[in-house]
Order: C-alpha cells, then structure tokens, then sequence
C-alpha cells in the first residue's frame, strides 16, 4: 500500500502557447532551410506543440512583410510575395538554362517520381549527363526513391529549393497549361509530354527561355 506521506509526482506543465509560439518564431528566424513540425518538435521543450503554435504563428503574421509559409514539408519565414520586387538588387541572379534544361525540369516536376529513360521517353530525345547534373548543382532536382522495376532505376523529384524558388507550397500547385504559357515557358508550343521532340533536334540546343526558369 502506498505510503499516504508520499508527495505526489510534479506533472511536467509545458509552456504556455505563447512562449511555443515565440519559440517557433525563433527558430524559424533563425534557420535558412524549411523546418518540419517534428524537427521543430525536436528542438522544444517536451509536452510543446509546434504545430499548434505554427497556426497562431501564420495568424500573427497574416499581411504582414514577412509570412509564415509551407515549403514541402516543411515551414519557413519568407518575404510576402508582393514585396519581391524590394529585393530584387539582393538576391537576382540571371542564369540561363537552355531548352534542354528547362523541359527535363518540367517534366520532372510534372511527373515526378521520374526515372531518366521516362524523361527521354517524354521528350523524345537523350538527356544528357550535363542537363541532369546542372539542375543537381543548383538544387531543383534530386534523387528520388529507385523504382521496383527491372534494374531498379533511380528516379528524380523537384526539391524544397525548387518550391521555395517559385513560392510553392507543393507540386500541385505548379501553374497549368494556359499560365505557363503566359509566362513564356512553352512559347506557344505545346508542353513536354503532349507532342514529344523530333528525333533530330539537338539535346544541347542554345535556345534558351529565361523567363520562368532562368532567375
């Protein structure tokens, strides 16, 4: 029988929401790369709940300069989009990628998880080693999980990088048919994966369209 003399165990009281709130902030402030709820989690006192104080967080912040966003799976503190332009001597840096480049990263990011040969298969043409390994060196494309198919090949996905980039939260809100092309991306040409390249059509063409994937 337990001794009545006893004092009774201290429950662990974890902070009040607003001091997780204020520690979310903190370490979201202070991080350059996307924060999942578990690593933040990670980082705070046991019994918090970060996900619960990432959604006062995103309210304190809602209209003004800087926001509270998802980036894949994870959440950063970010310029509000319609401020871009006052950063635009800071951070733009012009880096052409030739048609090549640019159709392997669309379709890559329209039917991701997607293996090299299936890339090929959509464009008609070889990818060459160079493409893969430039969007690799910037950071919009990453290996993905093999395929359980013969010779397990290696797949590519879009990375947090690629989503931040062009202020996504995930793939599926890449732009449809009609704003790519708005935004120049197709030139009136119909997407990679509708009419594939002709056969002879160099893979290292110097054809370059900037506008959507060349800051």
């Amino acid at each position: 029988m337990a001794d009545r003399n006893e004092p009774e165990p201290t429950l662990f009281k974890a902070p009040p929401m607003a001091e997780q709130e204020r520690m979310v902030e903190a370490i979201l402030f202070a991080t350059t790369d996307p924060m999942t709820v578990a690593a933040l989690a990670g980082r705070m006192p046991h019994g918090c709940d970060p996900a619960e104080a990432l959604v006062h967080l995103r309210r304190r912040y809602e209209g003004r300069g800087v926001g509270v966003v998802r980036v894949g799976d994870g959440w950063a503190i970010r310029t509000a989009p319609d401020l871009g332009f006052l950063m635009q001597k800071e951070v733009v840096e012009t880096r052409k990628l030739s048609r090549a480049a640019i159709e392997t990263l669309a379709i890559v990011a329209y039917h991701q998880p997607v293996t090299r040969a299936e890339i090929e298969e959509i464009r008609g043409v070889s990818v060459s080693r160079g493409t893969v390994d430039q969007l690799i060196e910037m950071e919009w494309i990453r290996f993905g999980r093999r395929k359980m198919t013969p010779g397990r090949p290696v797949t590519f996905v879009v990375t947090d990088q690629f989503l931040a980039h062009f202020g996504l939260e995930t793939a599926r809100d890449l732009p449809g048919l009609k704003e790519l092309r708005a935004a120049g991306l197709l030139d009136n040409r119909p997407p990679p994966g509708m009419v594939p390249l002709s056969a002879g059509e160099e893979e290292d063409s110097d054809d370059s369209q900037p506008e959507l994937f060349g800051d």
